[in-house]
């Protein structure tokens, strides 16, 4: 619809229904590799800061970290305040924020009003730096407080755990759970710089160190199969803590996520398509069921397992694969069965319910990602659930 006005010795102006705008935003993000991070030797984060200064003003410095760390590391927070107060052309806050870690802190919104309210106290303008250090659910945290506070404060990440490091620390996802529902709340804010220090992961539990490494598989069985052999061929190395291979896992993971951001056209998922999801609709309902009992990779490494079963119960994977995929989770410590999937109930299920809020989660179609084979993943839009069912039948007695 077109309206024109025209007024005497006036040009004719034509004044549509509407005023279409369109415009990009280009992202940049480096992830550095490191050890001993705030050693004074170490110029790995002075120098990337000093990158970021201002001739003009001081630049102000936030620092928030998963109590875990500092339990384990007692000198770390002296010599992060000595590291940080030494770089030039920044100010850093007087208090390093301790908080707890673990996925209890995206539960609990007193604690998001908590770093909010110190944003605001120690004037973290958008010039400046929050740096996160912990584990995924901490950086999460962080990152969701950073992003919403003045539309946007940077954040720098600093992940100490097998599976942000490979994983959710790389990436563009902040968020806290909602409701009982995970991540309801959340953003797409990159991070403005991530720092794996591999010296973090020699302290974690077996627990920890054994559950990041299966989104190291996930991402193998849908975009790698030679990430996968290689995995096989070093997973007693990996279970039994050997660095050097950790190493090489996670970088090889995080490379693969960051492919995947930066070339799969969707980095903030517009659309309903996540293959980096795979394997996480029934992980993230067990998590939500077991109150968090269960590690998200633990979680996870049990949807992979429903997932591979189900995917051959159509004849999409052969026998040899997904024995090899169900071989390499148990060689690596991780469980693949939980009672939960026991779906006996049928379409009433409480894991079975999980399709339907991840449906919600992801917006629009359903849209689950399945493999066709060792590094090949294609999508599907509904799921059987008698095939569920015995799926997850298969799996309690090979747990059996």
């Amino acid at each position: 619809m077109f309206i024109i006005i025209q007024q005497k010795g006036v040009k004719e102006m034509q004044i549509s229904n509407y005023i279409q705008q369109s415009f990009q935003v280009n992202y940049a993000y480096r992830v550095f590799f490191t050890e001993h991070i705030f050693d004074p030797a170490n110029n790995t984060l002075s120098a990337y800061l000093q990158e970021q200064a201002s001739p003009y003003y001081k630049k102000r410095l936030l620092v928030v970290a998963d109590e875990g760390v500092w339990q384990q590391h007692p000198y770390l927070q002296q010599q992060a305040a000595a590291y940080l107060t030494n770089v030039p052309g920044y100010e850093l806050a007087p208090e390093i924020m301790v908080i707890p870690g673990g996925e209890a802190v995206k539960n609990d919104e007193a604690l998001f009003f908590r770093l909010v309210d110190a944003i605001d106290k120690y004037a973290i303008d958008r010039h400046s730096f929050i740096i996160g250090i912990g584990g995924g659910s901490v950086l999460d945290l962080v990152g969701f407080a950073a992003a919403v506070s003045h539309r946007g404060v940077r954040h720098i990440r600093i992940p100490t755990t097998v599976l942000s490091q490979n994983d959710s620390g790389v990436g563009v996802k902040n968020g806290i759970n909602y409701k009982g529902k995970k991540n309801f709340l959340g953003t797409f804010a990159p991070p403005a710089a991530v720092f794996n220090d591999a010296r973090f992961l020699a302290t974690l539990d077996d627990r920890d160190w054994r559950a990041g490494m299966v989104e190291a598989v996930k991402v193998a069985l849908i975009k790698d199969a030679a990430f996968f052999e290689w995995m096989e061929q070093e997973v007693l190395a990996l279970a039994n803590r050997d660095m050097a291979a950790m190493q090489q896992l996670v970088y090889r993971c995080a490379e693969l996520h960051l492919a995947h951001i930066g070339g799969a056209g969707d980095p903030f998922e517009s659309g309903s398509s996540r293959p980096l999801d795979f394997g996480h609709w029934s992980a993230h309902k067990l998590e939500q069921l077991t109150g968090f009992a269960l590690r998200h990779g633990e979680a996870v490494s049990i949807g992979i397992a429903l997932d591979s079963v189900y995917a051959r119960l159509l004849g999409w994977l052969d026998e040899s694969a997904m024995q090899r995929i169900l071989r390499l989770l148990q060689q690596m410590g991780l469980p693949i069965y939980h009672e939960l999937l026991n779906m006996q109930a049928g379409a009433g299920a409480p894991v079975i319910k999980g399709l339907e809020e991840f449906r919600e989660h992801l917006g629009g179609r359903l849209t689950i990602c399945l493999l066709k084979g060792i590094g090949q993943g294609q999508e599907v839009n509904d799921m059987n659930v008698a095939l569920l069912q015995q799926a997850g039948e298969i799996l309690r007695s090979i747990h059996q």
